[in-house]
């Protein structure tokens, strides 16, 4: 990521994640379209393998210490948009900084791009647990800027932290709202059972999130059926009604999604049709926690 004398800028997101990637560290090119990206992983402070494997289990200490978890460093470098100057990347940063909106985006944006490239490594090991990674989950999140020499290695020239925990944009906010706690208890307890449209309405977004409109249209399918099985009278409450009907009366668009996507690619209005009706899904499920209490 150099050219000629003058070393090249680029920006970046960085991301320390507690304990170990399902990916091995080095560098990784992401390529969308147009865009590209350089993913950069490290795995810091690991403890050392143990000298020889124990095959039987040892007695522990009755008060033991943990051991020490490994941090992995993820850079995300926006190495298709260099900076012409150090100037130029600090007005970027500023700009960046002040808005934190945009911080979010960035931050969502990157995150986004690591569990695409996590996904691929699970599906490509033929691991049937995926590891996927949110903002909260990150024990610290900086965007800054640097020359190709610095952030390849995991470095920078500067570059602010942001708070993904306790931050008071919209966003965050939003999300402290939306918190299930009280929901966690009752599912743990035995209080209240999971439908299997939540977790296939889950996947279906997590799957558009990620970008993957043929997945997340064969997820929609079987998540939609589901629902419309397990919701249709939990509720007395007219939107909730309408939300259902509109639905079951589009129903065949779903599955002509999903028949061009057991062939190859969605069209664009096909992407769009699945992303507002998993959005509808979700508006249901959202509703029913909200009502419900």
């Amino acid at each position: 990521m150099t050219d000629g004398a003058e070393p090249r800028i680029f920006g970046f997101v960085q991301l320390d994640l507690g304990g170990r990637l399902a990916l091995a560290d080095g560098r990784y090119v992401l390529r969308g379209g147009d865009d590209e990206t350089v993913l950069v992983v490290e795995t810091l402070g690991a403890p050392p393998p143990p000298r020889r494997r124990r095959r039987r289990p040892r007695a522990s200490a009755p008060d033991p210490m943990p051991e020490s978890v490994p941090l992995t460093r993820v850079t995300l470098v926006r190495s298709d948009h260099p900076f012409a100057s150090d100037d130029e990347a600090a007005r970027w940063l500023g700009q960046v900084g002040s808005d934190d909106e945009a911080a979010d985006d960035l931050v969502a944006e990157s995150f986004a791009q690591l569990n695409r490239a996590l996904h691929a490594g699970t599906v490509a090991a033929g691991d049937p647990h995926p590891q996927a990674f949110a903002p909260a989950r990150a024990a610290a999140v900086r965007i800054g800027y640097g020359s190709g020499e610095q952030v390849a290695d995991g470095g920078f020239a500067s570059a602010d932290d942001i708070d993904v925990h306790g931050g008071k944009s919209k966003r965050h906010q939003r999300d402290e709202t939306l918190r299930p706690q009280e929901r966690v208890a009752a599912i743990l307890g035995g209080r209240e059972q999971l439908d299997a449209c939540e977790t296939l309405i889950l996947r279906a977004r997590a799957d558009l999130d990620a970008g993957r409109y043929r997945e997340a249209a064969l997820q929609l399918r079987v998540g939609l059926a589901a629902l419309l099985t397990e919701l249709p009278s939990v509720l007395d409450d007219p939107g909730h009604n309408e939300d259902l009907a509109a639905l079951e009366a589009r129903r065949d668009e779903v599955s002509g999604a999903t028949e061009a996507a057991s062939k190859g690619n969605l069209t664009v209005s096909q992407q769009e049709m699945v992303d507002e009706l998993t959005a509808l899904c979700e508006r249901i499920l959202r509703r029913r926690r909200v009502l419900r209490g």
